[in-house]
């Protein structure tokens, strides 16, 4: 499995001088499985350099896994080039509603007022499912989602090769909220089964513990429960993902050296997740 990262933003995208090392975009992140399949995982900014670069040899058929419909995570469909061309087959899952279907959902971004083209107009050939806590296959691996912590419907997903390479991503995601996650059992702790045992855990850790202590219930996780949560799932590497934007890229090497102070492990099993980071698994 290769992963890579073409946005590691949260919130809403922030280029510029002292976030260079690091990257403006947000949330998207490419897998390429044994099979070369294609998984996107989120569409935020990042999805339009990661759509140039598909165009290059573009494959018959995209999955994007959608953990929740927040702008920052949609917001570059619109500009994601391979969905304006003619015969790709872009599937599309994302968390379940019992109100309003998935893409009726999407189309209240992507459509007039504020997209000039409602999503229903693009040349691609678009099918949209839910992501259910049923597993289902997608080329080579199998893929798992559920709901986890945080603002309105969103899930988590773990994916697993055939090869037995695990990827999780829980970007939003808030498992400490009321709770303590050094004590509390596992089967009690949002996402816990979607993380435990992962090659690769990409997960939300957007704020330092000071700034946490006034956003409580917001929806994301501090350095403390991004390491507490690393280790109580027995991960084999963390990727620190949804930076906030108003962290600098020094910002993020001080709370990544906080998250090693804390998780006691070789400094290479925690990462800032970075533009243009690539993992293997």
């Amino acid at each position: 499995m290769r992963i890579r990262i073409w946005g590691s933003r949260g919130s809403i995208a922030s280029p510029g001088l002292d976030t260079v090392r690091y990257g403006g975009n947000t949330s998207c992140v490419e897998v390429c499985l044994l099979d070369n399949s294609r998984l996107l995982l989120d569409a935020g900014t990042g999805a339009r350099p990661l759509g140039i670069e598909l165009m290059r040899d573009l494959p018959a058929r995209i999955d994007l896994l959608l953990t929740h419909l927040h702008v920052d995570h949609v917001e570059g469909l619109g500009a994601f080039e391979p969905i304006w061309s003619p015969g790709i087959e872009l599937h599309v899952w994302g968390p379940p509603s019992p109100v309003a279907s998935l893409n009726e959902r999407i189309a209240t971004y992507f459509s007039p007022p504020l997209f000039p083209v409602h999503l229903s107009e693009v040349p691609a050939s678009t099918v949209f499912h839910d992501a259910t806590d049923r597993p289902w296959s997608i080329g080579s691996a199998t893929v798992c989602s559920e709901p986890i912590m945080h603002q309105g419907q969103t899930v988590g997903y773990r994916i697993e090769d055939s090869d037995g390479a695990v990827l999780t991503y829980l970007t939003d995601h808030e498992p400490a909220l009321a709770s303590d996650l050094t004590t509390l059992p596992g089967e009690w702790i949002s996402g816990f089964g979607l993380a435990a045992g992962a090659d690769v855990l990409i997960h939300d850790c957007q704020y330092t513990p000071e700034e946490y202590r006034e956003r409580v219930g917001f929806g994301h996780s501090s350095t403390e429960h991004a390491a507490a949560f690393a280790e109580r799932t027995g991960v084999g590497r963390l990727v620190m993902f949804h930076h906030d934007p108003l962290h600098t890229d020094d910002a993020l090497e001080a709370m990544r050296a906080d998250v090693l102070e804390r998780w006691k492990v070789e400094p290479e099993r925690c990462l800032l997740a970075a533009e243009g980071t690539e993992l293997h698994t």
